[in-house]
């Protein structure tokens, strides 16, 4: 259940808790999210396609797209949870209303800035696949005052990953200037010190945990522009 598309998996989940993979049917979507889809699912193949030539042994990742609430092997996902990645069960999970408050409450409009998101999430199965989810968890337990700090350069990290990704494109023609600018004002709208401004509570760099807007930025850029995966050593 849920489409084949290319060497990729969407699968669109109901609304309440109707877990991983459901039928397209469940997901009542206007005629936009559905144009919405089929640009995220080409997204999605196009990453895959990407990370196995650069990966030897990459296994693609699901994507499940969901409204309101869905179950994942990482328990319950919410749309208040954001885009999130779970290396329990492989797949990225995005509420269709994400890609809204994007555009009409983060600022950062455009299909690229629709596409870092993803590709943002494949970098976090990137770091399951090579061991490096498990290695910053291991250090975390080990060390429970470096949680954030660990937390920050592994988000860092899959930001890398998908400039990586963005500099394959841009090598095939597929992305131009433009482009560029609308992710990288994408990764400076959701750093966690714009985010803490717009929740009036001040900023606190001590409780970062995604790094703040210049950083999400100058991480995101160094992927775009060396399209090394060695460029990623955030650590």
């Amino acid at each position: 259940m849920g489409g084949n598309v290319g060497s990729g998996s969407v699968g669109l989940g109901g609304g309440g808790l109707g877990g991983g993979d459901l039928a397209s049917d469940e997901l009542r979507t206007t005629p936009e999210e559905e144009e919405l889809v089929d640009f995220i699912s080409f997204v999605l193949d196009d990453l895959q396609a990407t990370w196995r030539e650069l990966l030897p042994g990459y296994r693609d990742a699901t994507l499940v797209l969901f409204r309101d609430a869905t179950r994942s092997g990482c328990g319950v996902g919410q749309s208040e949870m954001g885009p999130f990645y779970c290396g329990a069960d492989e797949q990225v999970y995005i509420d269709l209303s994400f890609y809204a408050e994007l555009r009409s409450q983060f600022g950062a409009p455009g299909d690229f800035a629709q596409a870092y998101v993803l590709a943002h999430e494949i970098g976090h199965h990137v770091q399951t696949l090579t061991g490096i989810s498990d290695n910053v968890r291991q250090r975390q337990e080990a060390d429970p005052a470096s949680r954030n700090d660990l937390s920050v350069r592994q988000e860092l990290q899959a930001d890398c990953f998908a400039g990586v990704w963005g500099y394959s494109t841009a090598q095939r023609g597929n992305l131009d200037p433009d482009d560029v600018e609308e992710g990288l004002r994408a990764a400076a709208a959701i750093g966690d010190d714009r985010i803490q401004r717009m929740g009036g509570r001040g900023v606190h760099p001590e409780s970062f945990t995604h790094g703040s807007s210049a950083q999400r930025v100058e991480w995101l850029r160094r992927g775009l522009e060396s399209g090394d995966p060695d460029s990623r050593d955030t650590f």
